[in-house]
């Protein structure tokens, strides 16, 4: 029977990969650490508050462990990613110190650490392959630069001390469990964009051209992919971009939000604001691998989910808003 420590299980994507793990057969218990409460109901997982850098908080939590599922980091939109560069980096970095150094001390099973796509930063072959990171330039974000280091601490840790590992890389995730933040950039751009179209701004105002691309996945589907890479034999010592397979630009994701909420297709209009100096131009994974050797394929249609994300995000705005 394994028992899973989950650390940042109160994100969004942490929150889902828990609800998962409560629903695999073999999973005797689930631990999540944070520094804050899930939003959600804690029944059948435990729920301890800390911090993590601190290595007797790291020691205790994965003692006794047989799976670590470490999401734990400062994560955020483009604008987050320039805002506050060595913060994000020295907190991601002493995350992973502390977090590997007690999965070894404790001799865990399997650490799952859960990258980014912004290892990707600078990608130029697509769809991007997960051997393209043997060519792919450095990311020039604090951001990526500190999930890469992550990547390189996985392989590190099994050449020296024999640690099993398990790279999953999740490529622009969205769905319920994430607040749009009153700045915009500071969060996603799914949730960025759902609150205006729900409050109907027009112009809709979105962050450079409208011609980047992205490739949204829905978290349950992330979820899915990184429970299975858990667990999965094949899964030992490997990389795997865990994401749906459709390249949009950020011009149709406005269009698809806008829709979701309601609005008129023919009301809409784009701003389209200055950018960041870190911009991703292109971001579209290859997703063969994973299908490979986990069986594993997101299911939920973007048009579905973004859907089912406003509904989300309505009642929650008007929740708060009384």
């Amino acid at each position: 029977m394994s028992r899973v420590l989950v650390t940042g299980g109160s994100g969004t994507i942490g929150r889902a990969v828990v609800e998962r793990l409560l629903s695999e057969p073999g999973v005797e218990s689930v631990l999540v650490v944070d520094q804050v409460p899930p939003r959600s109901p804690t029944a059948g997982f435990e729920v301890r508050i800390g911090d993590l850098r601190d290595p007797a908080v790291a020691r205790t939590a994965v003692r006794g462990r047989s799976h670590v599922i470490h999401l734990a980091a400062i994560v955020g939109g483009i604008a987050n990613f320039h805002r506050q560069p060595q913060t994000l980096l020295a907190a991601n970095t002493a995350l992973l110190n502390t977090v590997f150094d007690a999965a070894i001390a404790e001799g865990v099973e399997r650490l799952v650490y859960v990258s980014s796509s912004m290892v990707f930063e600078r990608a130029f072959r697509f769809p991007t392959p997960e051997e393209h990171l043997l060519e792919c330039p450095t990311p020039r974000s604090a951001y990526g630069f500190s999930k890469l280091a992550g990547e390189v601490m996985c392989r590190a840790a099994h050449a020296e001390h024999g640690l099993e590992y398990t790279i999953c890389r999740p490529f622009n995730a969205y769905g319920p469990g994430e607040m749009p933040a009153d700045e915009p950039g500071i969060a996603h751009v799914v949730p960025d964009l759902l609150r205006k179209s729900l409050a109907r701004q027009r112009p809709l105002e979105i962050f450079g051209s409208g011609e980047q691309t992205r490739t949204l996945t829905h978290v349950d589907d992330i979820a899915e992919g990184i429970v299975r890479a858990t667990f999965h034999p094949r899964a030992a010592c490997e990389d795997f971009n865990i994401s749906a397979s459709e390249e949009l630009t950020v011009a149709e994701i406005a269009r698809i939000c806008w829709e979701a909420c309601g609005n008129d297709p023919a009301e809409l209009e784009l701003r389209k604001l200055p950018s960041f100096e870190v911009d991703v131009k292109r971001r579209w994974p290859s997703i063969e691998k994973a299908k490979r050797l986990l069986g594993f394929e997101a299911r939920i249609p973007v048009a579905e989910g973004i859907r089912a994300t406003a509904d989300w995000l309505r009642q929650k705005l008007t929740v708060e808003a009384h």
